[in-house]
This record gives structure tokens, sequence and C-alpha cells, in this order.
């Protein structure tokens, strides 16, 4: 099983948000390059980038930060926030980031996302964010009526590389991973699920682990101290 540590990028900075509120932000670094190198350090083969400021505006504001992450750290990209368009999914998988989240237009536009993820097999990822089992969007700012079991029951065999599954509720917030939804999605798709949101203890990885699962990302739990990544892989068995 994967385990992918998170970078969440504001202003230049490494934050993390709770509840994906943007007025409850904690800046832990001021240099997410030097974060994605512990990581390394630490064993880490993988990182979950989010542009935060992309996700809320749309457009790939730090995009030179996300780059100089795939040139200096060698490390696995996966990258998330304001990717709405093909050409910027493109330009981020020819430049070196491993695969993209797609969000907000993913969710509203299901017709764009089966073309560009036939287009990209296998690097493109589908970020499912719920707020009570309900879909949300336009950076956690817009929740939907759409329930996310039924959603992820008709992707069918799209090409995806994976659906990461974030409970928003338990984002940045150290209450734990909801494991119950988590294992309901993944026994609702075919396509491979990655969990986010809520690792905030060892145990919380164990849990995560026995479930049918490709991977969790871990991101406050880090920085906090609270889970260490070497452990985590190991409990993972991430080699």
């Amino acid at each position: 099983m994967e385990i992918w540590p998170a970078i969440d990028i504001r202003g230049g900075q490494c934050v993390r948000l709770r509840e994906g509120d943007f007025a409850r932000e904690t800046v832990f670094d001021a240099d997410p390059v030097a974060v994605a190198l512990r990581f390394k350090e630490q064993g880490g083969r993988r990182v979950h980038v989010v542009d935060l400021d992309g996700a809320r505006d749309g457009l790939p504001v730090n995009r030179e930060l996300v780059l100089r992450i795939v040139a200096e750290s060698g490390l696995a990209v996966e990258l998330g926030g304001g990717v709405r368009d093909e050409q910027t999914l493109a330009d981020y998988l020819a430049q070196g980031v491993s695969r993209v989240v797609l969000g907000t237009r993913a969710v509203e536009e299901p017709d764009w996302l089966a073309a560009v993820a036939g287009e990209h097999p296998g690097r493109v990822v589908l970020g499912l964010d719920a707020r009570n089992g309900r879909l949300a969007s336009r950076g956690w700012l817009a929740t939907t009526a759409q329930d996310v079991i039924q959603y992820a029951t008709r992707l069918g065999d799209l090409p995806l590389a994976a659906i990461v599954y974030t409970d928003i509720a338990r984002d940045g917030v150290m209450k734990g991973p909801n494991v119950e939804a988590v294992g309901r999605l993944a026994a609702a798709t075919r396509i491979p699920v990655v969990a986010s949101g809520g690792v905030t203890r060892i145990e919380d990885v164990h849990a995560l682990a026995g479930l049918p699962i490709a991977g969790m990302i871990i991101g406050r739990a880090l920085y906090e101290g609270t889970v260490d990544l070497k452990a985590a892989i190991a409990a993972a068995h991430d080699n």
C-alpha cells in the first residue's frame, strides 16, 4: 500500500488547513521543496502536492514551486489544485509530474473527465471530496447534492490511476480517518482508492491498511509528529 506524504502550498509556503477552511491555516514551513527533501530522507518515494491557491482560483498559481519539487526531490509527485483544462494537465505531465488530480471540472463535467482519462491513461487521478457524504468542489467552497458513492459507481472502467477520497470533516483536524466510508467507496468501484484525511496515529495507518485500497495520504500528523513517516511506510508495507 502506498504512503503519500502531503504538501499543501499556499502563498508559496507549506501549510495545513482545518476542514479545508482557508481561514484556519497553519504554516509549517516556508520552503515546500525542503519539506519534500525531508520526506525523501525519511524513506518516502512519493509526495502528494496540493496547490491550494490554484484550487481556489482555478489556475496553476504555484506551478514553479511544484516543478521545483519534481526536479529537486526526484520523488513521484501527484499534483492537485488549479488544473481545470487539458493544456495545464498535459503541461504538468510533460514536465515530470507523475499524475494529476482533477477535482472541480471532473466532477462537474464527467464527459471531459472521460476524455482526458482516455488521453492520459493511468496518469489522471479523480479527487472526490465529500462533506457529509456529498461531493464538494471549487476548493471545497461548494457542496453539491450528489452522493459520493453513487457518483463513484457510475465511473465504470475509466482508465484512472486512482480515486483520492477526502472526508473534509476529517481533514487536518486529527480525529482519525472515516474508515467505514473509505471501505464503502472501495467496494463501490474497481478503480484504486487512496484515502485522505484524518490519519492521526500509527493505528490509523494499520486500520486503513486493512482495507482493499491502494494507499493513503498523510498530512498534519507528519508535521505535528504524531505519525513517523518511516513507521507508516513499514506499517503499510510500502516498499
